[in-house]
């Protein structure tokens, strides 16, 4: 059940994507929605210098500092004014800091909430929007992470979705925080790529859902050398799914989280919205 939704907010254009989102959901849910607003402040830290001049280092990042925090004022106060024109139960939390502490920050209060909404990083341009943030949500926070498309105009999760299960925890994890969704569905797909020989593919998941009260479709797909990213989406297209639910993966290299394979390529080119959990 989804009581609590945060929403990223940043300022930009995207904004009124994923609110448009998170409203749909909040009032289906019937839930409280939570915007977090990050304001980047620069990094002291990376500007210093390293043969002296410090003082006017400083004295130039304090300038950038202030200016920086007098936009995110007005930035807040646009987006309370929004917050409350919307017909569900809100409040604004902002949060001024450094690209590195945002992210960390961001994970921490997504905590205290059932789901976090954000915008797939890769977008139309060659640098990633926010990855950090993403990455530090979906490893470190312990909720599901809710990826909209940049542009997305359907608002919701909707009728149909897709499942991409594999029986790992990652999967398990992805099912468990998207229940909520799955049971609303008037359709459910589970998709299995490339499944272990052996019991009736999907017997296990399909009666795990059926206690549920639902009724699942069981689709099994050989990959044949293709990405399980395009798998997916190819079948997410052919049943017209609003929703891909999935693991998702990475592993820790000093200190970097770097997602796993599968996860990176829904990052980069899925065109629907992705419920992600690790």
């Amino acid at each position: 059940m989804v009581k609590d939704i945060m929403v990223h907010l940043d300022g930009g254009l995207e904004d009124e994507i994923r609110l448009g989102y998170g409203q749909a959901i909040a009032s289906a849910e019937r839930a409280h929605l939570i915007g977090i607003f990050t304001n980047p402040l620069p990094d002291l830290s990376i500007a210093m210098p390293f043969d002296g001049g410090a003082a006017a280092v400083v004295h130039v990042v304090s300038e950038f500092e202030e200016q920086a925090r007098k936009e995110g004022d007005a930035t807040a106060k646009r987006l309370t004014e929004r917050l409350a024109r919307l017909q569900v139960p809100t409040e604004l939390r902002r949060f001024d800091g450094t690209s590195g502490a945002l992210p960390i920050r961001t994970a921490e209060q997504a905590r205290y909430a059932d789901l976090f909404v954000t915008t797939r990083p890769y977008g139309a341009g060659d640098e990633p929007v926010w990855l950090n943030l993403v990455e530090t949500v979906l490893f470190g926070s312990g909720r599901g992470l809710l990826i909209v498309p940049p542009g997305y105009a359907r608002k919701g999760p909707g009728e149909t979705v897709l499942v991409a299960w594999n029986g790992s925890r990652e999967a398990a994890r992805a099912l468990r925080e998207g229940l909520s969704f799955i049971e609303r569905a008037a359709r459910v797909v589970v998709l299995l790529v490339d499944p272990r020989t052996g019991l009736e593919a999907g017997s296990e998941i399909r009666a795990h859902l059926t206690r549920h009260g639902l009724t699942p479709e069981i689709i099994t797909i050989a990959s044949q050398g293709r990405r399980v990213a395009d798998v997916i989406l190819e079948e997410a297209n052919r049943v017209s799914a609003d929703l891909v639910v999935m693991g998702g993966y990475g592993h820790t290299r000093l200190r970097e989280q770097i997602f796993g394979g599968a996860t990176l390529d829904m990052l980069t080119i899925s065109d629907r919205p992705v419920l992600l959990a690790h």
